[in-house]
């Protein structure tokens, strides 16, 4: 998991970011942020670097930076921070991550397809033509998200939450929506059709069954 280390630059509350040092490792001693980095381009670029020449990428500290026009296929994260960083065109086929952080990150014409993601946060992010199609997306938090003309068909989706979740012309056919929290959520143009919406929960509203709580979902099967 990566350091909780706060940047160094007197009144900045932002995590420091980590560095690679001339052997090819990470190193969290330099101690700041990506914005009052000596040399932010350098930086971004080492990082990127080290991204792309190794297949499992641990506790590295990539908040705030921009990725573009990369290849992330078939490589491993685990516990990484890419809170409030940008990815844009990038390709992930069967991309595995455990843990990770992208919270209000942006995420703006990515392919995730296949995909295995659990334990990982996009809180506040904005997604634009992500595609996550075929994936394993378990027990993930899509919280706040806006999601526009995104897929996540054929995925599962189990308990993972969208809560205050903006979803438009977003996909989700055949889905396992078991567990899957939408509260709150505004969906325009969004597609269920074939998932399992019935074991979703819709909203807050509920009912005793047999000394169990249920949810009653108000919308139609494919479009909830």
């Amino acid at each position: 998991m990566y350091l909780f280390n706060q940047c160094q630059y007197p009144g900045c509350r932002a995590f420091a970011v980590s560095s690679i040092t001339d052997d090819g490792k990470i190193c969290e001693s330099d101690g700041f942020c990506m914005k009052h980095s000596a040399n932010p381009e350098k930086l971004n670029d080492d990082i990127k670097k080290y991204i792309m020449e190794h297949d499992k990428i641990v506790g590295i500290n990539a908040s705030n930076m921009v990725f573009d026009n990369l290849d992330f296929g078939d490589k491993k994260f685990y516990g990484c921070n890419f809170q409030r960083t940008t990815f844009s065109s990038i390709h992930g086929a069967r991309i595995r991550m455990r843990m990770c952080m992208f919270d209000f990150s942006t995420l703006s014409e990515i392919s995730f397809t296949e995909s295995n993601i659990q334990f990982s946060s996009f809180a506040g992010s904005k997604m634009v033509h992500a595609i996550f199609t075929g994936s394993d997306l378990i027990q993930n938090n899509f919280n706040g998200i806006t999601a526009y003309q995104s897929s996540f068909d054929d995925s599962d989706l189990y308990n993972s939450r969208f809560i205050k979740a903006v979803l438009i012309n977003t996909s989700m056919i055949n889905c396992n929506l078991k567990k899957v929290m939408f509260y709150e959520s505004a969906r325009e143009g969004v597609s269920f059709k074939l998932s399992n919406t019935r074991e979703a929960l819709i909203d807050r509203k509920k009912k005793k069954r047999s000394g169990l709580y249920s949810f009653e979902i108000d919308d139609t099967p494919e479009d909830l």
